[in-house]
């Protein structure tokens, strides 16, 4: 409890800096790691996602999807929470752009073909402002924009295990 409430406090400080820095590994392997902008004082106002395009060498296009909550059962929530947060987190934002590459050959490998192996692999990140309901309550939804942050062109050596 004590290594959790010392992660999530809003504010910093040597001692605290130096606590976070001495439970980090921990909070990681875990899982139990949160920003605190996940609760405030400005919480995100976006609905993200991300998704992938795997294109083969016939030219057939495959969607693989990165886990969301809301496809999955609660067993697999639990199970692909970690997962969802990485690419919501990480692999959306251009701050971690050095990721996308071995996001890719992961996404490659795992979509490989020996008769059609994938060719290309084209990242698309989504969102949807949340705006507050109406006075009565009836929810309201912006359009999902989707977006092309990253294009990578498979090399022969990617798809080896």
């Amino acid at each position: 409890m004590l290594a959790i409430t010392a992660w999530c406090l809003p504010f910093g400080g040597r001692f605290t800096a130096g606590f976070r820095s001495f439970v980090q590994p921990y909070m990681v392997w875990s899982g139990l790691f949160q920003n605190w902008d996940m609760f405030a004082p400005t919480p995100l106002m976006l609905n993200t996602y991300v998704e992938a395009e795997v294109i083969f060498h016939n030219g057939t296009v495959r969607t693989w999807d990165f886990p969301r909550m809301e496809k999955l059962s609660l067993f697999d929530r639990y199970l692909k929470e970690r997962y969802r947060k990485f690419a919501v987190d990480n692999v959306r934002n251009d701050e971690h752009s050095a990721l996308w590459p071995d996001v890719a050959r992961f996404i490659a490998r795992a979509n490989n073909e020996a008769s059609n192996p994938p060719v290309a692999v084209v990242l698309y990140r989504y969102w949807s402002q949340i705006k507050p309901p109406l006075a009565d309550g009836t929810p309201q939804s912006d359009p999902w924009v989707r977006y092309r942050f990253f294009l990578y062109a498979v090399k022969p050596g990617d798809l080896d295990p």
